[in-house]
């Protein structure tokens, strides 16, 4: 049984909530929202509500802290001489490190930092945690558990936790951006734009599969597309052109840059 209340019930918030309820997990979920309405919802789902983050601090054991970066300057101090060594705190803001949390609550709580992806929404996601430095190997199975529920869930160094942002927290919109351009020529071509994306979402599935599980790296895979002469090795010369390994490496580097101006 996990005792986990939430600060904030949004869309990811909620997402997580639902994973946990989905999953049958044996758990205990409260949450604090200024949102009445998301409160409700939540509540008629067989969440608790309570009315501040001291009593969340009080009736819970694991803090999720599923807030925008930008908020916490103006909720974790409310939350210091509630918040105990014994109590785990989960933060899910891109920026926010274990150092800044420990510093603001003025105690060295047990502390597990989490990028998690929109595609938790779905039951999808691609959940990067990492292990700060007074929490237990116990502690930190006990959240991934949580995130497992929505997908799956890696761990990765506590110093890497900017970095990994750019692959799994921030990668669906860069994914995103280039379907658009398949989709954009299939319509300039006279495809049925909803077909394309079909056709083309179904690809990237199965794009995904064959990654983790054919047992062929990445230039394997390349060239069990591309016959000599063909289409495919056509398609690839205007990308390698253009440099698009090096503009995603580019986009990495500068999806990192900013993770560090905006930590805290």
């Amino acid at each position: 049984m996990i005792n986990i209340g939430f600060v904030g019930g949004g869309n990811m918030g909620g997402a997580i909530m639902n994973g946990i309820l989905r999953s049958g997990m044996e758990a205990e979920i409260s949450v604090f929202d200024t949102d009445p309405v998301k409160v409700a919802e939540l509540e008629k789902k067989g969440v608790h509500p309570v009315k501040s983050t001291a009593e969340l601090a009080e009736r819970c054991r694991y803090i999720l802290l599923a807030i925008k970066p930008q908020t916490f300057d103006a909720v974790l101090p409310g939350m210091k001489g509630h918040v105990t060594e014994d109590h785990v705190v989960i933060s899910i803001a891109a920026g926010i490190t274990e150092e800044y949390i420990i510093r603001t609550l003025g105690v060295n709580v047990p502390v597990v930092i989490v990028m998690p992806n929109t595609p938790f929404l779905l039951g999808q996601g691609a959940t990067a945690l990492a292990k700060g430095t007074y929490t237990t190997d116990e502690q930190l199975a006990a959240v991934k558990s949580v995130f497992e529920t929505g997908g799956i869930a890696e761990t990765v160094p506590l110093d890497k936790m900017k970095e990994i942002i750019a692959v799994n927290g921030s990668s669906p919109a860069f994914i995103y951006l280039y379907a658009k351009a398949f989709i954009d020529y299939a319509g300039s071509v006279g495809i049925d734009r909803d077909t394309a994306l079909r056709l083309f979402a179904k690809s990237l599935e199965g794009s995904a599969a064959m990654l983790t599980s054919s047992g062929k790296d990445v230039d394997e895979l390349i060239k069990m597309v591309s016959s000599p002469g063909g289409t495919t090795l056509a398609g690839l010369s205007a990308l390698y052109e253009g440099g698009l390994e090096n503009i995603t490496k580019e986009c990495c580097r500068r999806c990192t840059k900013r993770a560090y101006e905006l930590s805290k």
